[in-house]
């Protein structure tokens, strides 16, 4: 049962680190338009303002799974360990 358990954990955590990759390549999708209204509005404060924020919040949605993933398979890991016979 634990041994089923662990492989199934083991390849969810293989899908969500395929997830983990395409989520990184968005980021980079969304922070291109950010940049550019930036630099199309001249550099205005309110338009580096926002841009701060909007890129704030992509390198959220990318590193706040980054770290559950992390911790997730820690947990995976420590939890697999042979028990003491």
């Amino acid at each position: 049962m634990t041994a089923s358990l662990h492989m199934l954990l083991a390849a969810l955590l293989k899908v969500g680190a395929v997830a983990m990759i395409f989520n990184e390549v968005r980021g980079l999708v969304l922070a291109a338009p950010v940049l550019y209204g930036m630099w199309a509005s001249g550099g205005t404060a309110m338009a580096i303002w926002l841009g701060i924020c909007a890129l704030g919040g992509i390198a959220l949605s990318v590193i706040v799974p980054l770290f559950a993933y992390r911790k997730l398979d820690n947990f995976v890991k420590s939890r697999a360990e042979p028990e003491p016979a």
